[in-house]
């Protein structure tokens, strides 16, 4: 299955943990999780829009049902708390039961 077919609601809970330089991304960093962050909100806002609409469906995984997209060109990075970085070009839509959704850039699909 290519896209959602279904009306979404957009949780903007997690927005500010994926843009770069915010506290909420700090913080991440600081309690020695990994930041996975987009461009910018720009690119953000265009991927949430192609996930929308051509996300493949990958499976439910930790209880969100996800649709996932890779990208030609990177549309985010991964920094480690020890500060190196590398791009990020998959993305994914986390959809929970209550139809709520937020999209994180990824290295590749989630697992189990």
């Amino acid at each position: 299955m290519s896209g959602i077919e279904r009306e979404i609601i957009f949780d903007p809970r997690h927005i500010y943990k994926h843009l770069p330089g915010t506290p909420q991304a700090q913080r991440l960093l600081r309690r020695g999780r990994s930041a996975h962050v987009f461009n910018d909100e720009a690119t953000m806002n265009r991927v949430t829009q192609a996930l929308i609409e051509r996300g493949e469906y990958t499976g439910t995984v930790r209880g969100y049902e996800r649709y996932g997209l890779f990208f030609a060109e990177a549309i985010g990075y991964r920094i480690s708390p020890e500060g190196s970085s590398i791009p990020l070009f998959y993305a994914e839509v986390k959809i929970n039961a209550e139809n709520r959704y937020h999209i994180t850039p990824r290295t590749r699909p989630s697992e189990e």
